[in-house]
């Protein structure tokens, strides 16, 4: 599938070649999504300065292409929910949206950020959810983490099984957790998507995309794109630049590309701000490695 650039026009097609993946219940999106956080104020608090300058973005994603945004309820909080609703409602008939709750944000400071299980909170959290996106009910539900202490973690899962009987949820996720609490998880109720730290540096979700594809759901990395964040970023760019250079690439198209052929279960959610970066991210998809590429970023980590 050829995408023409509706924003740009001097930039060139995008070939839309890494295929497509399915969410839980037959939702069919592109291999890479949009990560709506950075379209917040500083510290992810508040609203996004440009205002008219993101919802021109978020259009222009869904022009490009894309068929999957994630955003949360702790995003602002709320005001991103709000915008993608301003921006895209009535939302295209192939959109998949993903939302999270279960965090809490007490202010600006990121130490006020807590996580919060209470079976009741998060029946709230996907209700107002819903209702700041205008939708009937939420395709894709997340709960944001599994670190509450409040409730017990097979009571949050139950919520959300509840909310799902209900058809306020469509599919159910998991952010944050562990691979036992994913097992877990699956023991109450179908889990559709997994999202955790995964980039070609620092692989903290390595075991859960494993327990993820194994049991057939969609593996998220969150900073999918992010090159320097562990202690080795030196030996990372050592290893991508020079890929980057024989393709023509950026070195984050790099990154990206790996994402996507490195394990079929993966949706990619990279966020920026730049339409220029979003037709790059876009672009990624069609950058062909070889398997010895794929092979020499793999060894960048032992957790692959």
């Amino acid at each position: 599938m050829v995408i023409r650039d509706k924003v740009d026009p001097d930039m060139p097609d995008i070939d839309m070649s890494a295929g497509t993946i399915t969410i839980g219940d037959n939702l069919v999106v592109d291999r890479v999504g949009f990560g709506a956080m950075q379209l917040t104020g500083n510290q992810v608090w508040g609203e996004y300065p440009d205002r008219d300058g993101a919802v021109t973005l978020l259009r222009a994603a869904v022009d490009a292409g894309v068929t999957f945004i994630d955003t949360a309820d702790v995003y602002g909080p709320h005001t991103n929910e709000i915008l993608i609703r301003d921006a895209l409602y009535p939302y295209p008939d192939n959109l998949v949206i993903a939302t999270k709750g279960g965090f809490v944000r007490g202010g600006f400071d990121y130490s006020t950020l807590d996580s919060v299980g209470n079976p009741n909170y998060l029946r709230q959290c996907a209700h107002t959810s819903a209702r700041r996106l205008n939708v009937d009910h939420i395709d894709l539900y997340y709960l944001h983490s599994g670190r509450a202490t409040d409730a017990p973690f097979e009571d949050q899962v139950g919520a959300l099984a509840g909310l799902r009987e209900q058809g306020l949820i469509r599919n159910i996720g998991l952010s944050n957790v562990t691979v036992e609490q994913f097992r877990a998880a699956r023991s109450i109720v179908e889990i559709a998507a997994v999202t955790a730290h995964y980039t070609v540096g620092v692989r903290t979700g390595a075991d859960l995309l494993h327990a993820a594809a194994e049991a057939g759901a969609v593996f998220s990395p969150w900073h999918p794109i992010t090159l320097t964040d562990g202690h080795n970023g030196g030996e990372v760019l050592a290893v991508i630049e020079p890929i980057a250079a024989r393709h023509h690439a950026t070195p984050h198209q790099i990154a990206l590309a790996w994402q996507l052929q490195h394990s079929p279960a993966t949706l990619p959610i990279p966020g920026t701000s730049s339409i220029t970066h979003l037709k790059e991210n876009l672009a990624a998809q069609a950058v062909p490695l070889t398997a010895e590429e794929v092979a020499a970023i793999t060894a960048l980590s032992t957790a692959d």
